[in-house]
């Protein structure tokens, strides 16, 4: 565990060691703030609540979560210090975690952040703080399981820019796979079976729920085995990865 804690506290000053991190967390400050009073039409629903703020989060994610993961790997693999890193006496296991618990930290700030919509929110009505409580906990698993593609996909790769396109387009997929369009284009072509497999994949049924304040037991296992599965893959990668 200490070398796992070593990783993590390296990473997570080497994000602040950059100005990239402050340019990170305001962007996604503001983007927030504009896609949940706006483009969520937080007003003209007239309900305390913060529904169209946790619903805006998977495009957010989208974007801006790849940026977060894409160097933490790559950067390694493309400046030489990988080899340096697993010969340290650590295991590719620990090193893994050590960078996933990194950025998820730093996304639990980005979401910390986000405290004035929540205190908006209670000043314009009284919502139900239990509920969106639980929503911030149900967003920050989601935002692990794409951190989880990000890492597996920067593994994969020494370029940062190769990286960030691989993970958007995988979680673009996966948030795709549960739109009813996409489920009812395949809806003659598949079983019922698999097309039910299909829609439980998608991160948009889960997110869904997670917009409602619904923290569902399901929807805590599918994101873990998803963070679990992804980061599984990339010390696989890593481990069997070609001598340079």
């Amino acid at each position: 565990m200490s070398a796992i804690i070593a990783v993590a506290r390296r990473e997570l000053g080497s994000y602040f060691s950059t100005p990239l991190a402050y340019v990170f967390l305001v962007i996604f400050l503001v983007l927030a703030g504009l896609l949940t009073f706006y483009a969520g039409d937080f007003y003209d629903r007239n309900l305390a609540d913060l529904q169209p703020f946790f619903a805006m989060h998977p495009w957010l994610y989208l974007v801006l979560v790849p940026a977060v993961a894409m160097p933490l790997w790559a950067e390694e693999s493309r400046s030489g210090t990988i080899e340096l890193l697993l010969t340290m006496p650590l295991s590719t296991t620990q090193a893994m975690l050590g960078k996933f618990f990194a950025a998820w930290a730093f996304v639990a700030i980005a979401l910390v952040l986000t405290f004035p919509i929540w205190i908006t929110v209670n000043y314009l009505g009284r919502p139900d703080n239990g509920v969106i409580l639980a929503s911030y906990l149900g967003s920050w698993l989601m935002a692990g399981a794409f951190l989880a593609i990000g890492i597996c996909m920067s593994a994969a790769t020494s370029s940062q820019i190769i990286a960030f396109l691989l993970t958007a387009s995988v979680c673009f997929l996966l948030l795709l796979a549960g739109q009813s369009q996409v489920l009812d284009f395949f809806q003659d072509a598949v079983s019922p079976r698999l097309l039910g497999a299909l829609f439980y994949m998608s991160i948009t049924r889960h997110s869904e729920a997670i917009a409602r304040g619904v923290l569902d037991f399901r929807d805590v296992i599918y994101f873990v085995a998803t963070i679990l599965a992804w980061l599984t893959a990339g010390v696989i990668l890593l481990d069997y990865r070609p001598a340079r």
